[in-house]
């Protein structure tokens, strides 16, 4: 559709000057080395305690399991994913806003129709700013809010029958090629079949039109509408199409999960792959159309960003199609690179792998310069990051680049393997939560499972790619390091007089807190009004903004907590 066809390979004597034996002795595996905590910081073992102190006695206790300090050698475990404590103040979404607002909201040529109350539809109206290039001749309904505005009187009477009216209005409005419908709170309490509803209108309207129990209350947080959301994108939409033959001629062939195009990450990440000779089929699902995620069993790699809400799609496609999956991080200069090389070997073409270097060349030489000039503003100065998916992970990339130290970081809503590593996934216990999210039962296809790589390739791909694995956060963290789970507006607000740090990234509900503090906040959920900062370019928009950030005269004016203490 609108993403641009990749582009032709360099001069053959461009690619000969490339040494490839040099490229082939790269370590791609080695987890990266943290940026050391700065010689001043506290001990992070004696913070423990007093973070969970003005607990009462079982609070303590479920809040301890939840803080520990890091060891790179030794990664410690860290309890994740289950309920948190009433009146604690997470920061965590609900489930709907998973499923919905994550996920597949950013797909543009389908009607999202919110069940519920008008509220649950405007918390999710663009608030992630997903951006997307649809050719006119497209269908963009990317900015529209669709809800059925349940009121008092469908809270008691049902709602079944204004859901139906309104798919049938979208439809005769709009005419979408589908229709999918999300349940809120209000509609698992009263038992609306929306599923029933959907089936009726399949039938009505010969569109697909399907829906998601997304009910707010389902799970411990965003993360069970993401299982949620892929489960339904996989019975319905993956493998309903065919990728054209013509589209089929190229071998590197790859679809992007987990990549939701906030402030046009999506744009560069497209960019970069079509320079290097990469065919990207789909994304999930920032600046995709519904067409594309149908054919995207097509591909012959997949690429997994954020790791937390699409982990599911990567595996179900693996055993149903045979499409194996990269673990990758396009965010920082120096991980871009690194992620462009894990993927050309993968492929193991030396004109790919000639090609990938030449493209990381050509971008490093325009990132450095800005690099080293931010650094020597910004070196040394202690970054705290709580952030959602896998972007407290990610973003330290890029503070490594400027030589800034991670001294405590978290996720709201991570599960263990997350922080630990793929490699604990199978020893997590499934709770009661956890059980209320379908597991799909997925086999091989007859049909259409192609084995893209034997097991002997598979095998050797895992000692110097990485496939099928990830090692987590904490492994890239620095040893004494501070790692918060579903950290509460208390133990931020201490860990920021304790820490003093320069920066702090998070979502908007700590956002003008930390900012009332006298503290610069990165808002990282959607970027304020900032991005791209995936890949090289993106790479260079955040230095720039960092340096502005945290060397702006305004913070002077407002005393830190440490500096009203010592007044």
């Amino acid at each position: 559709m609108k993403k641009p066809q990749t582009l032709p390979a360099p001069p053959a004597e461009a690619l000969a000057t490339v040494d490839l034996a040099a490229v082939a002795a790269l370590d791609l595996v080695t987890p990266e080395t943290a940026v050391p905590l700065p010689q001043q910081a506290p001990v992070a073992t004696d913070l423990v305690e007093d973070l969970v102190k003005p607990y009462p006695v079982k609070v303590k206790r479920k809040r301890a399991k939840h803080i520990t300090v890091n060891d790179p050698d030794e990664i410690p475990p860290i309890e994740a994913n289950v309920r948190s404590t009433p009146g604690i103040i997470t920061t965590r979404g609900c489930c709907y806003a998973g499923c919905k607002g994550v996920v597949l909201g950013p797909i543009t040529d389908v009607i999202h129709i919110v069940h519920g109350p008008i509220g649950c539809s405007y918390y999710a109206w663009m608030t992630r700013r997903n951006q997307a290039d649809v050719p006119e001749s497209e269908q963009d309904f990317l900015k529209y809010c669709f809800s059925t505005d349940m009121t008092t009187n469908e809270i008691v009477f049902g709602g079944e029958k204004k859901l139906a009216q309104a798919v049938r209005e979208a439809y005769e409005i709009f005419h979408p090629k589908a229709i999918d419908i999300f349940s809120t709170c209000p509609v698992g309490l009263i038992g609306d079949d929306v599923h029933a509803v959907a089936r009726e209108a399949r039938k009505e309207l010969k569109i697909p039109v399907f829906a998601f129990s997304c009910e707010g209350y389902k799970g411990v947080s965003q993360s069970a509408g993401h299982h949620i959301a892929n489960n339904g994108l996989f019975k319905n939409v993956v493998g309903t199409e065919e990728l054209p033959a013509e589209a089929k001629t190229n071998p590197f062939r790859v679809n992007m999960l987990g990549e939701y195009n906030i402030g046009g990450d999506a744009f560069e990440i497209e960019r970069l792959l079509n320079a290097c000779g990469i065919q990207l089929v789909a994304t999930f699902s920032g600046n995709a159309q519904l067409a594309e995620l149908a054919h995207s069993q097509d591909a012959n790699l997949n690429l997994i960003q954020c790791h937390r809400s699409i982990n599911y799609m990567a595996t179900m496609m693996e055993t149903k199609y045979g499409i194996p999956w990269l673990k990758v991080n396009f965010i920082g200069a120096e991980a871009t690179a690194k992620t462009l090389r894990k993927i050309a070997r993968y492929f193991g073409d030396d004109e790919l792998t000639a090609r990938v270097e030449i493209v990381i060349a050509e971008e490093l030489a325009k990132v450095e310069p800005v690099r080293q000039a931010v650094r020597a503003r910004v070196e040394g100065r202690p970054v705290m990051l709580f952030v959602g998916g896998s972007r407290s992970h990610h973003y330290q990339s890029l503070f490594r680049d400027m030589g800034m130290p991670v001294v405590t970081a978290g996720y709201e809503f991570a599960h263990r393997d997350d922080y630990e590593g793929y490699q604990v996934a199978s020893t997590i216990k499934v709770d009661a939560d956890s059980r209320n999210i379908e597991e799909l039962t997925v086999e091989a296809d007859p049909e259409h499972y192609r084995a893209r790589k034997s097991p002997e390739e598979l095998e050797r791909l895992k000692a110097s790619v990485d496939i099928a694995d990830y090692k987590g956060m904490m492994p890239e963290m620095a040893k004494g390091a501070m790692v918060v789970d579903d950290i509460s507006h208390h133990e931020l607000e201490q860990l920021i007089e304790t820490y003093h740090p320069a920066l702090v990234c998070s979502g908007i509900k700590d956002k003008y807190v930390v900012e009332k503090m006298g503290i610069p906040c990165k808002q990282l959920h959607n970027y304020d009004y900032g991005g791209p900062y995936a890949g090289f370019r993106g790479a260079v928009n955040f230095y720039q903004e960092i340096d502005r950030m945290v060397n702006s005269p305004v913070w002077g004016f407002i005393p830190t907590p440490w500096e009203k203490q010592s007044a």
